[in-house]
């Protein structure tokens, strides 16, 4: 369960960030302006749909700080892998490996056959395929 105080400190918080009045704020989520003035004073608690609206709204705004705290605000965007294709090898060296540097020259045809192929997916399994 969350804490109602501390949830309101943290919506204050989104609100003093983006220079938001308790009025622009409900614009800005496409809620009533009672019900932000109704969460703000302790009345009512905020529901899912609240939640969920603060989030398409503001992408900076993680979850579980604005649920329990936990993170920071501003969220920490995290960087994708630096490491592509094209940061590694320069263009030549994958539209030609033969003429690569790191591969080898391929003496015959039988050298292009495929030895095994592998997948792997965002949870983290794969799948592995032999010929």
């Amino acid at each position: 369960m969350i804490n109602i105080e501390d949830f309101i400190a943290r919506l204050n918080i989104i609100m003093n960030y983006y220079q938001l009045s308790a009025a622009l704020l409900a614009d800005k989520i496409n809620v009533q302006r009672s019900s932000i003035s109704h969460l703000l004073s302790g009345r009512n608690k905020p529901s899912l749909d609240f939640v969920l609206k603060i989030l398409k709204a503001f992408p900076e705004v993680d979850l579980y700080w604005l649920l329990n705290g936990s993170g920071k605000f501003p969220k920490v965007s995290v960087k994708k892998d630096e490491y592509t294709p094209s940061s590694l090898f320069s263009k030549e060296e994958i539209m030609n490996p033969t003429e690569s540097k790191l591969i080898e020259p391929l003496q015959n045809k039988e050298d292009l056959e495929i030895e095994r192929i592998i997948i792997f997916f965002k949870n983290g399994s794969f799948k592995n395929y032999k010929a």
